[in-house]
């Protein structure tokens, strides 16, 4: 049984309805506080109602992520494919705001994009690299929340243990595709674009 079957067979729906509503709005009203107060410098998301603050990054976080940004941006861009975002780049979904660490869109999904636009649409392609502080999210409701709003692949980098796990939707969900210590990865949303998961972690 689904949560919404639940309680429409509860026999206080409506009261259940308005408290929905009412947590909903406040909610709301809390995001709109976060996102009036919030510094460009400061690394910061919305999550389930929660302001996340990070801390700096270890510098085999910033390593793994400036390793794969290196390989990614030219290629994109020389194929004219779409563009990439990294580190403070605020992706805006239905219900939090998340900061990946880097992301991709499909050309024709940015020809909106403005200049001072400050908050950017669901990608099709999202790299997180975990930490002690992000590993639950980004296995939690990162990876729930990106599923459910179709962004098509998913690569989690374990910079501890030298792994990328990489990830493919299917029906509003991912499937693990593979995850590699050694070897080549290949991209199924950017096509064209491999990486020997041996050079992420140099």
């Amino acid at each position: 049984m689904t949560a919404v079957e639940e309680i429409m067979r509860a026999p206080n729906l409506r009261e259940l309805i308005d408290e929905l509503e009412k947590s909903w709005h406040d909610e709301q009203k809390r995001r709109h506080e976060f996102w009036a107060a919030i510094d460009e410098n400061v690394k910061a998301e919305f999550i389930m109602g929660e302001i996340i603050y990070h801390s700096p990054i270890y510098g085999r976080h910033w390593m793994a992520s400036s390793n794969i940004s290196r390989r990614l941006l030219p290629f994109v861009y020389d194929n004219k494919l779409g563009k990439v975002a990294y580190e403070k780049v605020m992706i805006r979904l239905t219900r939090n705001d998340y900061e990946p660490d880097i992301c991709f869109w499909y050309e024709e999904r940015t020809l909106d994009f403005g200049q001072k636009q400050s908050a950017f649409p669901a990608p099709d392609f999202i790299v997180e690299i975990l930490s002690d502080s992000t590993k639950e999210r980004d296995y939690g409701i990162k990876k729930t929340d990106y599923a459910l709003h179709d962004v098509q692949e998913y690569w989690v980098v374990d910079a501890d243990n030298q792994t990328v796990e990489q990830y493919l939707l299917k029906n509003k969900t991912y499937e693990l595709t593979q995850k590699l210590k050694d070897g080549i990865l290949v991209s199924e949303v950017i096509t064209g674009f491999q990486m020997p998961v041996r050079e992420i972690f140099e």
